[in-house]
């Protein structure tokens, strides 16, 4: 059964978080996707690129220039969002997590197997930024022209990412 769950998170401690959600999606991997290939597969034919199949950094990060899907296909984790004090959260093999850019994440804990296949957007990217690296006008200026996506990278649909505007 998959589960929606949507997440607003504030800025906080140099995070700029987003107006958009972060969407969890449990068990949002169809059975056929819970490998690492399989799931960039599924995600580039739904026209989200830049496909691999790693862990989540243990620090603090965001991206300025790319919203994010992440799929876990192996292992468990607890995973933060949005900072210290922000949510937390457990993934599973199947759980899908869509990041809108800015939105801090990291890996607090894992097994050892843990791994996600990850995504973006065409013509997006997921460019690694710490909390204070660049100057807020930069974080601000970048996150405001990154495009929504056209299309959901779970299920292909048209009308873009669950509780986002189309893009």
């Amino acid at each position: 059964m998959v589960d929606i769950q949507m997440h607003v998170l504030e800025a906080r401690d140099g995070i700029p978080n987003s107006a958009l959600p972060l969407v969890l999606v449990r068990g949002g991997l169809p059975g056929s996707a819970r490998q690492g290939e399989a799931a960039c597969a599924l995600f580039a034919k739904n026209g989200w690129a830049g496909n691999w199949v790693y862990t989540v950094y243990p620090f603090w990060h965001f991206h300025t220039l790319g919203h994010e899907v992440l799929g876990c296909v192996s292992g468990r984790a607890r995973l933060g969002f949005g900072g210290d004090g922000g949510l937390e959260t457990v993934v599973e093999p199947g759980d899908v997590c869509i990041i809108p850019a800015g939105v801090g994440h990291r890996r607090i804990e894992a097994s050892a197997d843990f791994l996600v296949a990850e995504g973006y957007p065409p013509d997006q990217r997921g460019n690694i930024v710490r909390p204070g690296e660049i100057g807020q006008d930069l974080v601000e200026r970048e996150i405001a022209s990154v495009a929504l996506p056209e299309t959901d990278p779970i299920s292909g649909k048209r009308s873009g990412v669950p509780g986002w505007p189309t893009g």
